[in-house]
């Protein structure tokens, strides 16, 4: 092999260093807090669409688990996650390092449901004495003991725990009452053809809400705030691209999860839902921002109820700062 010459070596060493080492995306987990729906949707537009590639991001989005979205958050094993509304405030109030970063939808999707042939249920305090299917939580009984006595009631009633199967024996008849997700449970029995009345939470004495938030650790803001921002970025701009664009929207949704066996004519309806009744993005115009007053209001409403324990169990005796429960900072897009 004929030996280089010294300028020949010297110009491949120069034109090797001259190239650029192409920079390794940022890989960035999130963690879901149920199977893939569509209050998930502008997460798998934005990674179909190559906004995380755009933004330098590897996101992977985590199949559902067990464990909730906050505590593998809450524990740096997830860097996002979905977290529920009134989860981030007793959570936080407990020492989980929580930190929402993202309103997934601008007012509450959750309503009272009921069979719409019971004419014995015209308000809230007509439920006094009936049987609610629950789903074990503490904030139920906050919000219906609200409701029923807002409206005049005892808020005295029957609970059955009985989770997912709550709505088959409400359309069954063997409760009364029950809640559910508007624009899930709700789109699909009226898919179903299961005539259903509603009460709104809001109109019976408990504030308005934002229902889940995308949400990380405060120490993975203070450790990485440029990938929060692009992540978070990247993700208003999947939702804000869902609800132009819901056709395609909903294909990517089943397309990316074929392993859920998700009904594309569904997901297209709750999607439309979302849309029509200013889910994901307000009459304001609103798309992932996080309002202040509802999270005032709603802290103040919980804390109120007594529910909000520190990390003893023991009830809080000061009204958290809720300021330090959310942040707006990250989001590309500020009205």
């Amino acid at each position: 092999m004929p030996l280089l010459r010294p300028a020949a070596a010297l110009l491949i060493a120069t034109l090797a260093t001259a190239v650029p080492v192409m920079a390794q995306p940022t890989p960035v987990t999130m963690a879901l807090d149920w199977t893939p729906n569509t209050n998930h949707i502008g997460l798998y537009v934005a990674e179909a669409k190559g906004f995380y590639d755009e933004a330098g991001l590897d996101v992977q989005i985590l199949p559902y688990s067990d464990t909730s979205a906050a505590t593998l958050v809450a524990n740096r094993v997830a860097d996002f996650g979905v977290l529920g509304s009134i989860g981030l405030f007793i959570q936080r109030a407990a020492g989980a390092d929580l930190v929402a970063t993202y309103a997934l939808v601008q007012t509450e999707t959750g309503r009272l449901v009921f069979n719409g042939d019971r004419q014995d249920i015209q308000s809230p305090k007509d439920l006094d004495g009936k049987t609610y299917a629950g789903f074990g939580g503490a904030w139920e009984d906050v919000l219906l003991g609200t409701m029923i006595r807002n409206d005049g009631g005892k808020g005295e009633y029957e609970t059955l725990t009985l989770g997912t199967s709550a709505y088959e024996a409400l359309y069954n008849g063997a409760v009364d009452f029950t809640l559910e997700v508007y624009t899930w449970e709700g789109v699909k029995a009226d898919r179903d053809g299961r005539k259903q009345r509603a009460f709104r939470y809001a109109d019976f004495g408990v504030p308005d809400q934002h229902t889940n938030f995308i949400g990380t650790s405060g120490a993975y803001l203070a450790e990485h705030p440029d990938t929060a921002t692009a992540f978070i970025g990247a993700t208003q701009k999947g939702y804000a691209y869902a609800v132009e664009n819901p056709d395609e929207a909903a294909d990517i949704l089943v397309a990316a999860n074929p392993e859920a066996a998700l009904d594309r004519d569904f997901v297209r309806a709750s999607l439309q839902a979302l849309i029509d009744d200013h889910y994901l993005r307000g009459e304001d115009g609103e798309v992932g921002t996080i309002n202040a007053a509802k999270m005032e209001a709603v802290g103040e409403f919980i804390f109120r109820s007594g529910i909000l324990k520190d990390g003893e169990g023991k009830p809080l005796t000061k009204a958290p700062d809720v300021s330090t429960y959310y942040s707006n900072e990250y989001l590309t897009t500020k009205r």
